[in-house]
């Protein structure tokens, strides 16, 4: 895991994706952002099974990188998705609030025409550290 600091201010990368060229998390005080989540594997594939499927890993590893880097899902503050297909918001939606069970962040969600990789979902957020 790489981390360089500059102030308050820490960039936060696993080893195995700091070759992409974004931090994989970012802390400013005791508030962590984290860059948008595809729902990819560890070895970096998408998810096959649609976008239940793709929702449902894109959470995990949301809730894997929070816990990593000190917070959880029931840190988060506010979350923003990112559809490419927003007739499927009804599925993604179910799915979602299932792994917000205590407090809803606030939300904005928007679609778009086309995501990397080709994906269905992707999903980014902040959260407070515990």
């Amino acid at each position: 895991m790489k981390s360089e600091q500059q102030s308050d201010v820490e960039y936060l990368t696993s080893e195995n994706l700091k070759s992409l060229p974004f931090s994989e998390a970012v802390r400013m005080g005791n508030v962590l952002y984290l860059s948008g989540q595809m729902g990819i594997d560890k070895a970096i594939q998408l998810v096959s099974g649609g976008i239940a499927e793709e929702t449902r890993q894109v959470l995990e590893n949301i809730k894997r990188t929070l816990e990593k880097y000190g917070s959880s899902l029931e840190h988060v503050i506010k979350v923003t998705v990112m559809m490419a297909d927003m007739s499927e918001w009804a599925e993604m939606n179910k799915v979602y609030v299932g792994y917000f069970s205590k407090n809803l962040p606030a939300r904005s969600s928007f679609g778009t025409s086309g995501l990397a990789l080709g994906g269905r979902v992707e999903i980014e957020c902040m959260a407070v550290l515990k």
